[in-house]
């Protein structure tokens, strides 16, 4: 249960306290300086199994937030599970349980469907760069601080930071080459994404990364997808299905969420909120350039060492997943928030997805000269 109150007590007051207990003994004892600057430390839990590479990705930032900051804030950085569980970690936020999280919108989608508009909702052309640049240049951010703290009333900050590559359509233990192939199958996903399959008739179980392969062995689910190559080939995807096809709809434009405790950032003085902000901005790039590597990598590995056959997902299962867009959005722009959000998302990719096509050049023509007979298109 949240208790303001209490949590401004114990996170203000004392501050306020010890900055005139400090004083007070400036004037007397002259207490060593070294006690003022004692590092803060700010308790952060990811969604993530200790072992998935995104807790990887979560301390390249928190590395640099403790570099820039000279090691005056130290990052406690927690698997999942370590405090709550892995869709907990909003309310855990919210109520002072942890200081930060590193997680998803969609993984908070149950509060409210808006949620899963911040990174894994209806794909009008744009990439996650494109989203993750609608969040701040085209007004996302202040939809997103109105969701979570007008609607929502959660006593929450955030920021969005790393543009995920589109993610695979995910594992299967045959192929699948139509709309039928799929229908009846128990298919694992997150957010609107769930309200997709759905709709292309599968039925969907909303499970974290750390519960996919137990289910998949148990039978609980028939296919799944979860992000990326090394997350899958850690967490052992290839043991339960030999079947990968990449590309899809479905979430092709997210971003990781940095959430924090809105007391505990405001407490922190100005120098230290800009790092803890745009230490984002900074582990953005970390993260974009170690995914490049390893999840390459990983992939050839999937396909090499484990027997896995990767496929691109036909055009009829694509066409069909954007016709499928096309009936949820009718039905989501019913709330008055989500209408006013889409617009807004449609006429940023709009404007800016015309001139990143018109100014792109036909990157496979280049590659498939240079490394002919490779991609499977």
């Amino acid at each position: 249960m949240h208790e303001p109150e209490n949590k401004a007590h114990t996170r203000r007051s004392f501050l306020k306290i010890s900055a005139t207990a400090g004083g007070a003994a400036a004037g007397t004892l002259a207490a060593p300086a070294v006690l003022a600057q004692s590092p803060m430390v700010m308790k952060m839990q990811t969604s993530w199994p200790a072992s998935d590479i995104w807790m990887d990705f979560a301390r390249q930032y928190t590395e640099r937030v403790q570099a820039m900051s000279g090691g005056r804030l130290t990052v406690d950085l927690l698997p999942a599970g370590a405090v709550v569980g892995a869709f907990q970690v909003l309310d855990a936020c919210h109520d002072g349980v942890i200081d930060a999280a590193h997680s998803v919108p969609a993984y908070w989608y149950g509060k409210h469907k808006a949620a899963s508009l911040f990174g894994t909702g209806p794909v009008f052309g744009g990439s996650a760069t494109t989203m993750l640049s609608w969040f701040y240049a085209g007004g996302g951010a202040e939809f997103y601080r109105e969701l979570q703290q007008d609607i929502l009333g959660l006593d929450v900050v955030g920021f969005m930071g790393f543009p995920m590559f589109a993610q695979p359509f995910g594992w299967f233990k045959g192929e699948v080459n139509t709309v039928a192939d799929i229908n009846g199958f128990k298919y694992r996903t997150v957010g609107l994404a769930a309200d997709l399959m759905q709709a292309m008739g599968m039925s969907v179980a909303q499970l974290p990364g750390g519960e996919i392969v137990p289910a998949m062995e148990r039978g609980v689910i028939d296919a799944f997808e979860f992000n990326n190559p090394s997350s899958d080939i850690r967490f052992g995807a290839q043991d339960v299905a030999k079947h990968y096809y990449l590309s899809s709809y479905h979430q092709a434009s997210e971003c990781f969420e940095f959430i924090f405790n809105r007391d505990f950032y405001e407490d922190l003085e100005p120098d230290l909120q800009a790092i803890v902000r745009y230490a984002v901005e900074a582990a953005s790039t970390a993260n974009t350039a170690s995914a490049m590597d390893n999840y390459s990598a990983d992939l050839l590995k999937l396909q090499n060492e484990a027997g896995v056959n990767v496929h691109r997902t036909p055009k009829e299962i694509l066409d069909a997943q954007i016709k499928a867009w096309d009936d949820l959005i009718v039905e989501l722009e019913k709330d008055a928030f989500m209408k006013k959000v889409l617009d807004s998302q449609r006429a940023w990719v709009e404007r800016v997805t015309y001139f990143e096509l018109m100014a792109s050049p036909d990157y496979t023509l280049a590659y498939n000269h240079y490394f002919p007979n490779k991609l499977k298109l």
